[in-house]
This record gives C-alpha cells, sequence and structure tokens, in this order.
C-alpha cells in the first residue's frame, strides 16, 4: 500500500509507521455526503423493501419460525465469503450429532460459532447496548475452538494487521489498517457516533458504520465476519426490524468483488455514494428475498401441519412440526429433551413425520441416527434470485 494508492479525496489519512510502512487510519464520522437524487430514490426502495419485511416479522404466527433458519443460512454464507467451504446441511447434521460425531470438522464449527455469536449478541442487547464491550463479547465466541483462536478472542489488536492475497507481507498489502495507538482511537471515535443522535436515514448509517468498522478491522482475524454480523445487531437494536430476518451475505457472496472494491474505493477515493448504493441495492435484493423464502416456509410449515392433522395424531407431533423449523435435524434423544417424552414416544412421533414425507433419515445408520426436514433445507439453500 502506497501513497499514490490514495487520491486527494480519500476518507482518511496516511501515516507512516517507524517500521517504515504506511497505514490508513479513517476519518470521522459522519462524512460529508452529497446526496443525488438517484441515491434517494435507491433509499426510498430500500425502506419499502424493509418495511415489507417488518410486517412480515410482525406477523409470524410463532416468533422462532423463521428465525433460527435465516440465522443458519446467513452464517454459512458469511464464513463462506472468508473461504469457509461448508454448506448449510452440514451446519444442520453437524448441530444435530452427539459429541462423537464432530470432531474434525473445523470448516463447519466456524460456520456454527457463527450462530452461536449472533445468538448470543442477540441476547445480550436485551441488556447491553450495542457497544465494544459486546463486539468484544461476540467475537469470542466467534473464534472459539475455530482457526484463529490464537488470535486473542475477544479483545482488540495489540500489533499490525493488514489485507492482501493470501499468504502477503505487509509490504504487499493491499490495505494496512490503523497502527494501534489510532486504532485505539478510531474505535472510541467508532463507538461514540454508535450512541449519538443521527439525522441520516438508519440505513445509509448501516452502511457507514459498516465500512467504518472494516477500515478499522480491529480484530487480528474474524473482522469480515463480525462486521456483517453487526448489521443485523444494528437493525435489531435500533428498532428498524421487529426480528432478526434481513442478512446481507448473500449479497455480498453473490457480488464479492464489488463489495471488496468499493470499501476500499471509500478509503482510497472517499467515493461514499458508490458504496452505500451498493449497500442499499442489497437491503432491498435481500429483503425481497427474504420475503419468498419466509411465504414459503409459512406455506410448508401449514401444508406439515395440515398433513398431521389429517390423520389426527397427537400434540406431540404437531410440536415436533414446530421443532424442526427451528432446527431442521433431529434425533430421538433431542426430540425426547424438547416433547418431555420418551425416547419410544419420541421416536413414534419422528416416524409420524418420516410416513408422511416431513422427514428423512440421513446418516443410513442403524444407531444414532438423524433425521432431516429436506424441505425447509431446499427452501434456505435455493439460489438467491
Amino acid at each position: 500500500m502506497q501513497p499514490t494508492d490514495f487520491g486527494k479525496d480519500s476518507s482518511g489519512r496516511l501515516v507512516k509507521t517507524a517500521e517504515g510502512y504506511w497505514a490508513f487510519v479513517p476519518g470521522g464520522l459522519p462524512p460529508k455526503l452529497h446526496v443525488s437524487w438517484e441515491l434517494t430514490a435507491t433509499i426510498s426502495r430500500a425502506d419499502r423493501a424493509l418495511s415489507e419485511l417488518a410486517g412480515v416479522a410482525r406477523n409470524l404466527p410463532n416468533p422462532h419460525l423463521l428465525i433460527a433458519p435465516f440465522v443458519r443460512r446467513e452464517a454459512v454464507l458469511s464464513s463462506r465469503i472468508e473461504g469457509t467451504q461448508a454448506s448449510l446441511s452440514d451446519v444442520i447434521l453437524f448441530e444435530a450429532a452427539e459429541p462423537t460425531d464432530i470432531k474434525g470438522k473445523s470448516d463447519v464449527l466456524e460456520v456454527v460459532n457463527y450462530v452461536r455469536a449472533l445468538d448470543f449478541g442477540l441476547q445480550r442487547l436485551r441488556d447491553l447496548p450495542l457497544s465494544l464491550r459486546l463486539i468484544r463479547e461476540i467475537h469470542a465466541r466467534l473464534m472459539e475452538g475455530v482457526r484463529g483462536e490464537h488470535m486473542t478472542p475477544g479483545e482488540f489488536r495489540r500489533s499490525q494487521n493488514w489485507i492482501g492475497t493470501p499468504g502477503c507481507l505487509l509490504a504487499d498489502a493491499t490495505f494496512v489498517p490503523p497502527p494501534v495507538m489510532e486504532m485505539k482511537q478510531c474505535l472510541d471515535d467508532f463507538e461514540r457516533y454508535l450512541h449519538e443522535p443521527s439525522v441520516l436515514p438508519p440505513l445509509v448509517r448501516m452502511a457507514i458504520l459498516h465500512y467504518q468498522f472494516e477500515s478499522i478491522h480491529p480484530f487480528l482475524d474474524g473482522n469480515g465476519r463480525i462486521g456483517r454480523l453487526l448489521l443485523t445487531l444494528l437493525l435489531c437494536a435500533e428498532k428498524v426490524l421487529p426480528k432478526p430476518l434481513l442478512y446481507l451475505s448473500a449479497y455480498f457472496e453473490k457480488h464479492r468483488d464489488d463489495y471488496y472494491r468499493l470499501l476500499l474505493g471509500v478509503s482510497r477515493e472517499g467515493n461514499w455514494l458508490d458504496w452505500i448504493e451498493y449497500f442499499l441495492r442489497g437491503v432491498c435484493e435481500q429483503s425481497l428475498d427474504a420475503i419468498m423464502r419466509s411465504d414459503r416456509l409459512l406455506d410448508l410449515w401449514r401444508d406439515y401441519r395440515n398433513r398431521i392433522q389429517s390423520v389426527k395424531a397427537s400434540s406431540r407431533a404437531l410440536e415436533l412440526v414446530d421443532y424442526i423449523f427451528s432446527s431442521p435435524a433431529v434425533t430421538t434423544a433431542r426430540a425426547s429433551r424438547h416433547l418431555g417424552v420418551t425416547h419410544l414416544s419420541a421416536q413414534k412421533n419422528i416416524e409420524k413425520l418420516v410416513n408422511h414425507n416431513i422427514l428423512r433419515e440421513a446418516t443410513g445408520r442403524r444407531r444414532n441416527r438423524v433425521y432431516i426436514a429436506q424441505g425447509i433445507v431446499d427452501i434456505l439453500d435455493s439460489p438467491t434470485g
């Protein structure tokens, strides 16, 4: 990274360290924006799409019916941006497996950690504001027991990091975030802006905060995932959405080159408007995608319940139908614990769902079987439009 990479309108400043390399320190927030009518129209479209999704969230018959499946889809796609290869089915089966079955699956564990970190963050928002403290706590859970766990999980970095092609050295980096002392000041400014009132539209503010976090890059590993996870927490903390149903990783993954190019464009050229436009298009596209998937999942839920009710099955079988939407893979032991019944009764209820083509056995084993609701997985796993 060299000064010649940065134009006169850069959104921050370059500093030369004692070691001789250049690092970028982002400017203060909020930036000065010259908003066009085209951007105003994009803001309006994104707000309308998000409002429609909020209506879906408010009218859910069961608040947990869609949240858990959407969280897992987001975890897979956000981790995929970082090179993790686990599929949604891998994650769902992993979560249902016995402890002896889950060794050596580091890619899957990284995705599961994302789910745990996001669930933890949403719970903590009930009694703790979105803050640097909460970000550190979430990071500790994201990095627990996976690649990068030696890189001080839950702590902001005490040494320089950089972004570039795999294996590149600092001298060849595409982007070098602020040195540690400057990083600390940037983080204080970031937290201050998190908490102060703003006249900017909430979605524009989110785009700005996402860029700022990624440019500060305060952890030695996991910054991208934390930055995307923060978007969900912001939507809920600021009550833009009543339930966490909007996730942008599918859009970022689909347009990955643009994602990195536009973030870098803010740093180098101060090109805020192109980044914000891209971000807002993502909000619009993913809101409509979430509405479509929500409708399909709710239709499937009603269909499954109708199948079970048509044969006058017990209420336990209906309860199991609800359960598989939050956990689309189930074992007899898990069903037994959730339903509060014996293993024999749990197995009978599982078999009812198998007989009605709701569940299928996924392992081919005679013991420790795992049953998966493939219809749910297919809706979540279908490509983004």
